[in-house]
Formats: structure tokens, C-alpha cells, sequence
């Protein structure tokens, strides 16, 4: 995952979403505890049944939904099947221009 910069795994299973495996469950449930990657197989420590949007989702559910459950990965799941995750970094960014985007709107509707 370091090597890639990815932070974030999902488990998928006969295409169907089992779970998500992150840097914060290696952290907490294998080096904290003292296990060994080596002889931890990801079903032990992944987050089964992760909370999932869809491609309906709006930016502030996603943004609440991420700061509210303390998590930084959320898979899009459209016609029962995995097509994205986005990050918390995705949303800010999003969330970023758009407000570029309308501060630009109102500062030409303030000069016009």
C-alpha cells in the first residue's frame, strides 16, 4: 500500500463489496496489538460491511457522513456493484472549488 500511496483497500468478493482494508486498521489491529502481518489475513482485521453511498449522494452527506463516523473512505456502490471510493481529500477538494466557483458568480454579480 506505501509503495502505491494508497491508503485505502476494498475487498470485493464475486463482486460483491465484503469489506474495507486501511492504514488505520493496520495500525490499530495488527501493529498495536502486537500481530504479524505476515500471519494476519486481511478478514480478521479489515472493517466488514462498510457504509457505502451512491452516486445520488450529495458532497454535505458524504462530508457529514465521513466526519460523523470518524471515517476517511467511502465506496460508491451503484446497481448493487463497487464503481469508486472517494476519500476525505476528494470531498475538500470538491468542496473547495465549488466554493471557488460561486464566490467567482457573486464577485461578477457584485461588479455588473
Amino acid at each position: 500500500m506505501m509503495e502505491k500511496n494508497i491508503s485505502a483497500l476494498l475487498i470485493i468478493e464475486q463482486d460483491q463489496l465484503r469489506g474495507i482494508f486501511t492504514e488505520r486498521d493496520y495500525a490499530r489491529k495488527i501493529v498495536l496489538q502486537g500481530k504479524s502481518s505476515k500471519d494476519t489475513q486481511v478478514n480478521e482485521v479489515m472493517t466488514a460491511d462498510p457504509l457505502t453511498i451512491s452516486l445520488n449522494d450529495g458532497l454535505e452527506y458524504c462530508m457529514n457522513l465521513m466526519t460523523d463516523k470518524h471515517i476517511r473512505h467511502l465506496p460508491v456502490i451503484n446497481d448493487g456493484k463497487v464503481v469508486a471510493m472517494i476519500s476525505i481529500g476528494d470531498l475538500v477538494k470538491a468542496i473547495i472549488d465549488s466554493q471557488k466557483d460561486t464566490i467567482k458568480q457573486l464577485e461578477g454579480y457584485i461588479n455588473s
